[in-house]
């Protein structure tokens, strides 16, 4: 009886250790079928990493995108985004949301916008994922998806 008692505790030590296997596994793909992160986002013009972007959901399912960190080799915390037309107008990059109200749409996310700090223009914007969620492609445009230009962003966390 005692050797079936001490069988079954082994059994019962295995499976906990692999349900707790499972759920962070499933933790782990459930977070890479999302854009929820941070993304290291790359310079047109260089090819170099540019900055990190967090992207967040509301709780609704509604994402955002502030940059938390700058990347480039000459950048400056305090640099302002004096480009900008809407009320970032002057506001530290640094902190700013520069993505917003992206919502589900297939297999991807659109509906929403995305601010080029660089220039102060505000695009529409769609993304999905690619690579098993380690890139992000960002797509801004005016008008039709097709007059617009794409990034990708990759995952950081």
């Amino acid at each position: 009886m005692t050797h079936f008692t001490q069988r079954a505790r082994t059994i019962a030590r295995h499976a906990a250790v692999a349900g707790a296997l499972l759920l962070g596994a499933a933790a782990a793909m459930a977070q890479s079928a999302t854009p929820v992160g941070t993304w290291q986002t790359i310079d047109d013009n260089t090819g170099q990493a540019k900055a990190l972007v967090q992207i967040t959901d509301d709780g609704s399912g509604t994402l955002s995108g502030k940059v938390i960190k700058g990347l480039g080799p000459s950048d400056d915390p305090t640099r302002r985004c004096t480009e900008c037309t809407d009320a970032r107008k002057d506001q530290l990059i640094l902190g700013m949301t520069i993505i917003n109200g992206m919502t589900k749409d297939g297999d991807g996310w659109d509906h929403g916008q995305i601010l080029d700090p660089e220039n102060g223009k505000i695009y529409k914007c769609k993304m999905h994922l690619e690579e098993n969620g380690q890139k992000l492609v960002v797509r801004g445009y005016i008008g039709i998806s097709l007059l617009g230009r794409s990034q990708t962003w990759n995952r950081q966390q």
